[in-house]
């Protein structure tokens, strides 16, 4: 049986090449995984009250109903619940009346990019790396056909169940999995998606060729692939190899510049490969907040000079790359 966030999901797999994935949106499979705040969690979400929402919007924001839709004990039980799965970190989000201020302004890199990139309009769309999957609602407001995210983190999935609870027919799925793992129970490549997302993956991966080029296996003939990583100012070639941890961020093996970036892209058989942005962290965009209450980016940064982190290598700063599968 299926989870309630996840009852329309045979619909858009069945009799595809994607249809073994179904089993990571089973109950059983959730509750297999081998984690101690799982039962919390899952109480959490089964106190949820039942609400109706008078608008959905997932165009501008993910925003879900109004405070006028619910009465003051219902929403301090939404509250409540919503608390119990904390940390949030990507958003933000509204729900009912309830402000969730994650640590990072999602919101601020979605502005950046979605304007830049094909657009997203009946398209199956796969997020690798998707945390909670604030970025496929937004591809939902797009106009996407289905944006499945992937995440290894079970509870990034379980605050994705909080709020796909009160958008039933939004098509959007959270599975916990490593990317890797998913490919796996899959007989070929997939080459399903008319976009793949891979956004702050790149940097954790031993081998970013091998990413790139299961990124690329993923994609039809002519997809897009939407890449978003660390970078270093640099020449084609350089590339920043952390001595252990970069940012208090530990699996951070490979931070190239943008030239390099490009120069794998290639060599991977993308073609139009481009950049369409960079931009530097601010402690703005990520930061602590009620809802993710651990050390933030001012923490990773040198208390004295922040172009710097602690470890003395230069301040987080990100681009984001467009390339096309031939």
């Amino acid at each position: 049986m299926n989870p309630m966030p996840y009852s329309n999901f045979p619909a858009f797999l069945k009799g595809t090449v994607l249809e073994p994935w179904l089993r990571l949106s089973e109950r059983a499979w959730f509750d297999s995984r081998n984690n101690g705040d799982y039962a919390k969690w899952r109480r959490a979400l089964d106190a949820m009250p039942e609400l109706n929402p008078s608008n959905i919007d997932l165009s501008e924001a993910v925003r879900i109903g109004t405070s006028r839709d619910c009465t003051v004990a219902n929403q301090a039980l939404l509250r409540e619940a919503l608390q119990v799965l904390i940390p949030w970190r990507k958003g933000p989000f509204s729900l009912f009346g309830i402000d969730i201020d994650t640590e990072w302004r999602s919101d601020w890199k979605w502005e950046r990019l979605r304007t830049q990139i094909s657009s997203l309009r009946d398209r199956i769309i796969l997020d690798v790396g998707c945390g909670n999957g604030y970025h496929c609602f937004r591809m939902a407001g797009e106009g996407a056909r289905l944006a499945i995210g992937i995440d290894a983190q079970l509870a990034y999935s379980m605050q994705f169940q909080a709020i796909k609870r009160y958008c039933p027919q939004a098509p959007v799925f959270v599975l916990p999995n490593t990317f890797e793992s998913a490919l796996s129970m899959l007989e070929d490549k997939p080459e399903a998606f008319d976009t793949v997302f891979s956004m702050g993956v790149l940097y954790h991966r031993r081998s970013p060729i091998d990413h790139l080029l299961q990124l690329q296996d993923c994609l039809r003939s002519g997809g897009e692939l939407v890449l978003e990583t660390l970078i270093v100012d640099g020449d084609q070639g350089f590339c920043l190899t952390p001595e252990d941890r970069y940012s208090r961020m530990p699996n951070v093996w490979f931070i190239p510049s943008c030239a390099t970036t490009l120069r794998w892209l290639e060599r991977c058989g993308f073609v139009d490969c481009r950049v369409i942005d960079v931009s530097v962290t601010s402690t703005d965009e990520q930061r602590s907040t009620d809802w993710m209450r651990f050390q933030s980016l001012n923490d990773s940064l040198d208390p004295v000079d922040k172009t710097l982190t602690v470890e003395g290598l230069p301040a987080p700063k990100r681009a984001v790359f467009v390339a096309t599968k031939r």
